[in-house]
Protein backbone atom coordinates (compact mmCIF):
# COMPACT_ATOMS: atom_id res chain seq x y z
CA UNK A 1 0.00 0.00 0.00
CA UNK A 2 2.70 2.40 0.96
CA UNK A 3 5.49 1.12 -1.79
CA UNK A 4 6.48 3.39 -4.53
CA UNK A 5 4.14 2.37 -7.84
CA UNK A 6 6.75 3.41 -10.82
CA UNK A 7 4.62 4.82 -13.87
CA UNK A 8 4.56 2.78 -17.22
CA UNK A 9 7.21 3.55 -19.77
CA UNK A 10 6.54 6.57 -21.91
CA UNK A 11 4.35 5.48 -24.84
CA UNK A 12 4.77 8.44 -26.95
CA UNK A 13 5.69 7.72 -30.64
CA UNK A 14 9.19 8.61 -31.26
CA UNK A 15 9.78 10.69 -34.60
CA UNK A 16 10.93 7.01 -35.87
CA UNK A 17 8.37 5.64 -35.46
CA UNK A 18 5.45 8.73 -35.67
CA UNK A 19 2.06 8.34 -37.71
CA UNK A 20 2.16 11.42 -39.98
CA UNK A 21 5.82 11.81 -41.92
CA UNK A 22 7.61 14.96 -41.93
CA UNK A 23 7.68 16.76 -44.78
CA UNK A 24 10.68 16.92 -47.03
CA UNK A 25 11.74 18.32 -50.62
CA UNK A 26 9.39 21.05 -50.39
CA UNK A 27 10.56 23.61 -51.80
CA UNK A 28 8.73 27.14 -52.22
CA UNK A 29 8.99 29.49 -55.25
CA UNK A 30 10.22 32.94 -54.22
CA UNK A 31 6.93 35.63 -54.13
CA UNK A 32 8.27 37.68 -56.97
CA UNK A 33 10.65 36.48 -60.07
CA UNK A 34 12.02 40.31 -60.35
CA UNK A 35 15.27 41.16 -59.54
CA UNK A 36 15.39 44.45 -57.93
CA UNK A 37 16.79 45.30 -54.52
CA UNK A 38 15.17 45.64 -51.42
CA UNK A 39 13.95 49.52 -50.29
CA UNK A 40 14.38 50.45 -46.83
CA UNK A 41 11.11 51.57 -45.38
CA UNK A 42 10.79 55.54 -44.95
CA UNK A 43 11.43 56.73 -40.73
CA UNK A 44 8.08 57.24 -39.57
CA UNK A 45 8.07 61.17 -38.27
CA UNK A 46 7.78 61.71 -34.07
CA UNK A 47 4.54 62.59 -33.01
CA UNK A 48 4.24 66.44 -32.64
CA UNK A 49 4.84 66.80 -28.23
CA UNK A 50 1.78 67.70 -26.14
CA UNK A 51 1.22 71.38 -25.10
CA UNK A 52 1.36 72.07 -21.22
CA UNK A 53 -1.98 71.81 -19.65
CA UNK A 54 -2.91 75.22 -19.00
CA UNK A 55 -5.75 75.89 -16.31
CA UNK A 56 -7.92 79.07 -16.66
CA UNK A 57 -9.03 80.60 -13.23
CA UNK A 58 -12.16 79.49 -14.11
CA UNK A 59 -10.58 75.58 -14.05
CA UNK A 60 -9.01 76.50 -11.04
CA UNK A 61 -11.90 77.52 -9.24
CA UNK A 62 -14.05 74.26 -9.95
CA UNK A 63 -11.11 72.33 -8.86
CA UNK A 64 -10.44 73.98 -6.24
CA UNK A 65 -14.52 74.48 -4.73
CA UNK A 66 -14.19 70.41 -6.02
CA UNK A 67 -11.80 69.51 -3.38
CA UNK A 68 -13.29 71.01 -1.05
CA UNK A 69 -16.56 69.39 -1.34
CA UNK A 70 -14.41 66.11 -1.35
CA UNK A 71 -12.78 66.99 2.09
CA UNK A 72 -15.97 67.86 3.34
CA UNK A 73 -18.10 64.52 2.27
CA UNK A 74 -15.07 62.45 3.66
CA UNK A 75 -14.49 64.63 6.82
CA UNK A 76 -18.43 64.60 7.55
CA UNK A 77 -18.63 60.35 7.14
CA UNK A 78 -15.58 59.59 8.67
CA UNK A 79 -17.04 62.06 12.01
CA UNK A 80 -20.21 60.37 11.59
CA UNK A 81 -18.74 57.11 11.76
CA UNK A 82 -16.60 58.19 14.90
CA UNK A 83 -19.73 59.37 16.78
CA UNK A 84 -21.55 56.19 16.08
CA UNK A 85 -18.74 54.19 17.44
CA UNK A 86 -19.05 56.64 20.19
CA UNK A 87 -22.27 56.29 21.19
CA UNK A 88 -22.60 52.49 21.11
CA UNK A 89 -19.64 52.29 23.53
CA UNK A 90 -21.13 54.39 25.72
CA UNK A 91 -24.75 52.74 25.45
CA UNK A 92 -22.62 49.55 26.15
CA UNK A 93 -21.22 51.25 29.02
CA UNK A 94 -24.39 51.99 30.45
CA UNK A 95 -26.04 48.49 30.16
CA UNK A 96 -23.33 46.54 32.09
CA UNK A 97 -23.13 48.85 34.86
CA UNK A 98 -26.91 48.74 34.76
CA UNK A 99 -26.40 45.05 34.49
CA UNK A 100 -22.84 45.03 37.13
CA UNK A 101 -25.28 46.47 39.90
CA UNK A 102 -28.28 44.40 38.99
CA UNK A 103 -26.53 40.96 39.48
CA UNK A 104 -24.72 42.22 42.70
CA UNK A 105 -27.27 43.22 45.20
CA UNK A 106 -30.72 41.20 44.03
CA UNK A 107 -32.01 41.59 47.65
CA UNK A 108 -31.97 45.06 47.85
CA UNK A 109 -34.84 46.31 45.39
Amino acid sequence: MFTPKIPPPDTAPTPATSLVQPLTGLVHPPACTCHHTPTVPAPVPAAPARPAVRFTPGSLLVAAAGGTAVVLVVGTVLVSMLLATAITAASVALCAVVLRSLLNRPNNR
